[in-house]
């Protein structure tokens, strides 16, 4: 032997170095990007115990007016999506200055789509009745889903900053300005739900009001922190630039496509939620309680996602093709990592968390088994979430879309029909649909990252 490196040991050095590299990376953005997209579920969350703790009819109305209001503010995210996208590409090409145009033209966009959101929920009772709900459901779900309504300017203002910093790699102003909201909500559905200090007992509405005025928290606090950060001037942030609509299309593109792909998934596990309140309030409650534990760990995967969109849009950004493709199956690796602990956590400890969300007997046993299926379904669902979010960072966006159109409005909704009524199932039936559309999703994802990577490949 002449001690000269091979060609396979500079390549395994490579591996080992970006891996170490790609998995320091992820962990030091995914935590506080999950505990700031957790926090928005934390406060779904802290409105379901504290509602449920009170009375399940008003958890009912909560749960409903939650079921058509979920898909808007997620689309409408979604629109902003290409904020982090193009921000993370303008931060692997080093051009700091471009990052800060983004973000500027972003706010106005994300506060006008907030006002159509408004617009909207305000004809929350009539969007239920056509829904097919009952009239109490209706009437009652309603009036929480136009004041959930008026919290949405201030969350997607919030989102399109987080957005923004997330892709230049600050995510920690982020998480501590959500842990500040989401005590000031705690604190106010203590008074608002209950009732005292001059204030009558508001249930499930005063819940909705907590978390709106918290909304508007979020919002305010991030954009100040933006403008007085102290290198503001280096990402031009108080520069005012003239920005004709046509030049930012890219930006709006990405959003589009992303809209499409977060849309029709909220659109789809909305109609769950239609068809749990077919089932009466007991049914919708106890699927409430479920979906929240999984929305819940879906913010592990939403976390670990949007890390490896930054990641792997750092490398595309840079046209490193192979560091791309690394990033992109590490993030997918790690997430079924930390998503297969949480989720055998979840279902080891099924009973209790039931119990830790209502004092309703019979409701913790009609919604245990509900939350051990989401324990199961979490690391496929958490899966295709990551995947989505990898094929974004690639700035490849209308296919993926497509292909989550196939899964959760061809599939998800039609087989949760299938099992839940039809079959007889119950809320059981939804989340199993659930589990064996993320099974359907996810390869369809990874196939078409995998030729992608391929194609690269071949290009590099």
């Amino acid at each position: 032997m002449n001690g000269n490196p091979t060609s396979a040991s500079y390549d395994r050095t490579w591996l080992i170095t970006r891996l170490r590299r790609h998995v320091s990376e992820l962990v030091r953005l995914a935590a506080p990007i999950i505990v700031s997209r957790a926090g928005i579920l934390v406060m779904a969350a802290v409105d379901t115990v504290m509602v449920g703790q009170y009375s399940t009819p008003e958890l009912a109305y909560m749960s409903i007016g939650s079921a058509l209001i979920i898909p808007i503010m997620l689309i409408s995210m979604g629109l902003t999506m290409g904020t982090l996208v193009l921000t993370a590409n303008s931060h692997g090409a080093n051009d700091t200055f471009n990052c800060g145009a983004i973000w500027r033209r972003s706010v106005p966009y994300a506060f006008g789509l907030g006002l159509v959101a408004v617009g909207i929920c305000y004809f929350g009772p009539f969007w239920l009745a056509l829904a097919g709900q009952s009239p109490r459901l209706a009437t009652e779900g309603g009036a929480v889903m136009r004041v959930m309504g008026f919290g949405l300017p201030g969350y997607l203002l919030f989102m399109t900053s987080v957005f923004f910093l997330e892709g230049v790699r600050r995510p920690l102003p982020c998480m501590f300005i959500m842990i500040a909201a989401n005590l000031l909500n705690f604190a106010l559905n203590g008074w608002f739900i209950s009732g005292g200090w001059g204030l009558e007992a508001q249930g499930a509405i005063g819940a909705t009001w907590a978390t709106s005025i918290s909304r508007w928290f979020l919002g305010g606090m991030v954009i100040g922190y933006i403008w007085w950060m102290k290198d503001q001037a280096r990402f031009g942030i108080r520069i005012r630039r003239r920005t004709p609509w046509a030049s930012w299309s890219d930006q709006r593109r990405l959003g589009y496509a992303t809209a499409l792909s977060i849309g029709v998934e909220a659109t789809a596990f909305a109609a769950l939620n239609i068809f749990a309140g077919w089932m009466g309030e007991a049914a919708v409650a106890a699927y409430s309680i479920g979906i929240n534990v999984l929305s819940l760990l879906f913010m592990i995967a939403l976390g670990i996602g949007v890390a490896s969109s930054v990641r792997v849009g750092i490398a595309y950004g840079r046209r490193d093709y192979p560091d791309t493709a690394l990033a992109g199956w590490t993030g997918i690796g790690v997430s079924t990592l930390c998503l297969g602990l949480a989720g055998t956590l979840v279902c080891i400890f099924s009973a209790e968390i039931s119990s830790f969300y209502t004092s309703d007997q019979h409701l913790v046993e009609f919604a245990q088994p509900l939350i051990f299926l989401c324990g199961l379904a979490i690391v496929l669902d958490g899966g295709q979430a990551v995947m989505a979010n990898v094929l974004r960072g690639r700035k490849d966006v209308w296919i993926p879309s497509g292909l989550q159109t196939l899964s959760y409005i061809g599939l998800l909704i039609p087989l949760s029909w299938t099992l839940s009524i039809y079959l007889g199932h119950g809320p059981n039936g939804l989340f199993e649909a659930i589990l064996l559309t993320s099974v359907f999703a996810l390869s369809l994802l990874a196939l078409r990252f995998y030729g992608l990577c391929l194609g690269d490949r071949a290009r590099s």
